[in-house]
């Protein structure tokens, strides 16, 4: 399992970039409060720099972009230490039994859907990777319940509390964006679906070529809104 664990630390490896370099762009010491949920959080101009989504930066200044760039941006250390934990166990599991290319194209396209979706839901402003952990999620949830078997109940079951207790802390704790995660795991079940995992299908060129054309997106995506940001910081 060389290869998931490659691209598992290349993901994570970006999102804790993007974290680092969003505080750095902070123009005051806001990001170092003593309370441990603000401890180390960017500001929150920073972060609509380097592309927060939501209604406001696609609606009003038509940032569509940003639907991919926000899956890679974090309001703290808590907020990116969860959601990587979580991206570790999934994503491994999802690489295992849909392959990794499948993987990376649930995990990109879920997090888009799910903040397309937070994004017609009037969610106004939204960052985080858990859109796109959620995506792995509901890929999981749709091979547990498509495999059967004593494996796949078994993987379904233990997914499904990850579901129950997602939703719980949504409505419980303010400021979640709970369209994001149902987008999110609604994208995942369905590309789960389209795409096939591996006992049904093996992957096949149009796989690598779909992971490929999200890698490539990405990266594009991440160079663009770090150029303008540190532009606009340089020049501002």
């Amino acid at each position: 399992m060389r290869e998931p664990n490659q691209m598992i630390i290349a993901i994570i490896a970006i999102n804790v970039g993007m974290y680092i370099l969003s505080i750095l762009l902070n123009s005051g010491a806001a990001g170092f409060s003593p309370n441990p949920i603000t401890f180390l959080s960017p500001s929150g101009s920073s972060l609509e720099l380097l592309g927060a989504t939501g209604l406001v930066p696609i609606h009003d200044h038509h940032r569509y972009w940003t639907l991919i760039s926000a899956n890679y941006l974090h309001g703290g250390i808590l907020h990116i230490f969860f959601n990587m934990v979580a991206l570790r166990q999934l994503a491994f599991i999802v690489g295992r039994e849909f392959g990794i290319y499948r993987m990376f194209a649930i995990y990109t396209l879920s997090g888009v859907f799910g903040f397309w979706i937070s994004y017609l839901f009037g969610v106004f402003w939204t960052i985080g990777a858990s859109a796109s952990v959620c995506g792995l999620v509901g890929a999981i949830l749709y091979y547990g319940k498509s495999r059967g078997g004593v494996y796949g109940k078994t993987l379904y079951k233990q997914i499904s509390m990850w579901v129950v207790f997602l939703f719980i802390f949504g409505f419980v704790v303010p400021g979640i964006n709970n369209w994001g995660h149902g987008g999110g795991i609604i994208g995942g079940i369905g590309l789960g679906f389209l795409l096939g995992y591996q006992e049904k299908r093996r992957e096949n060129i149009f796989h690598k070529f779909l992971a490929g054309t999200c890698v490539l997106v990405t990266l594009l995506v991440l160079v663009w809104a770090v150029g303008t940001a540190i532009f606009y910081k340089l020049v501002a």
